[in-house]
């Protein structure tokens, strides 16, 4: 029995920013990838690829069922026609081009992505959206909070009826949450599926292409997230 194949974004850092590296690799690039984003492909069904950047994107796409847009850093706000400002973290111009690339390939071929963290917020600017800029901790849900554990389920969440991630979930749950960016204004064709109590955009769902992305970290928490179960069902569709 063939099993999909999902691909996954990570990072680049330099080798200097991780701990024991030998002097002389200190300036060399490294791709990072964090597990738990496998862990979970693979609990659900699923074959996950790590992709790197150096790869090209249309390439790539041909050879896979699914895509996962991980989480990471702040998108370049240039992107969605803002510029830097207070709170903003170190941009990625290289990744954000990717990984829209990937996206763009994804949705030409027609196979399913799920877009977690920065991931959701990939998709809103790909589709024309805009971000916030930076949520303040003190204010609302204080979703960009780190004193709790990342698999705490901090806050509330609540799903719009008639969407496919109100289907997955039902009415509400309870989610962990430590982003400091959010949608803004929607993008061409994204729905808003669920928010959080302080009106927070929390997940957004395309209404045509098998899109999803939600704002939350479903890797890190114990038990498999009905959003996996969705990427591999839908993946298995294109075997």
């Amino acid at each position: 029995m063939m099993i999909p194949l999902i691909g996954t974004t990570g990072r680049r850092l330099l080798a200097a920013q991780l701990v024991g590296v030998p002097q002389q690799m200190l300036d060399a690039s490294v791709d990072v990838h964090f597990a738990e984003y496998t862990d979970k492909i693979t609990d659900a069904g699923g074959v996950p690829v790590q992709l790197t950047r150096s790869a090209d994107p249309l390439a790539v796409i041909e050879h896979l069922h699914g895509l996962l847009l991980a989480g990471g850093g702040d998108i370049d706000p240039r992107r969605y026609g803002a510029t830097p400002g207070v709170g903003h973290g170190v941009f990625e111009p290289e990744r954000d081009r990717f990984e829209s690339a990937l996206l763009a390939a994804a949705i030409e071929r027609g196979i399913p992505v799920l877009g977690i963290c920065r991931g959701a917020q990939v998709i809103n600017v790909h589709f024309g959206g805009t971000l916030i800029p930076h949520l303040p901790d003190d204010v609302g849900e204080a979703h960009s909070s780190t004193g709790y554990p990342r698999n705490e389920r901090t806050h509330e969440v609540v799903f719009e009826a008639e969407t496919q991630l109100g289907e997955m979930y039902g009415e509400r749950c309870r989610v962990n949450s430590f982003h400091h960016q959010a949608v803004g204004d929607v993008g061409d064709d994204l729905v808003v599926a669920a928010v959080a109590g302080d009106g927070v955009i929390e997940a957004i769902e395309h209404r045509h292409h098998a899109v999803l992305g939600v704002q939350w970290h479903p890797e890190m928490l114990a038990d498999l997230e009905p959003c996996f179960d969705w990427l591999i069902r839908k993946a298995k569709e294109r075997l």
